[in-house]
């Protein structure tokens, strides 16, 4: 299984390299007004794709601070109560 997934992420890391080498042609990007900036695509794409992951992630920060809250409460709250053995008996026939 390992080696399936290595070769899976060769087989991806080959198919980005060959598709970042095709696209080096310069682009212009219109950014702010007056300013423009121009790089080769490929390296356009890649800012903007690390820009979209680092807003993603911080999108998450919230909703896993708020889990970690609520499993913490939740931990101290199993803890402060013992569990009681409330075992009843069937009755005899």
């Amino acid at each position: 299984m390992t080696a399936l997934t290595w070769a899976l992420r060769l087989i991806i890391f080959v198919l980005l390299v060959v598709f970042a080498a095709q696209n080096t042609d310069p682009v212009s990007l219109r950014l702010l007004p007056g300013k423009i900036w121009q790089a080769p695509l490929i390296l356009a794409l890649l800012a903007f794709f690390v820009g979209g992951v680092i807003l993603g992630a911080l999108s998450l920060l919230g909703v896993l601070f708020r889990q970690r809250r609520e499993i913490s409460r939740l931990k101290k709250e199993a803890t402060r109560k013992a569990p009681v053995a409330n075992v009843e008996v069937p009755p005899a026939v």
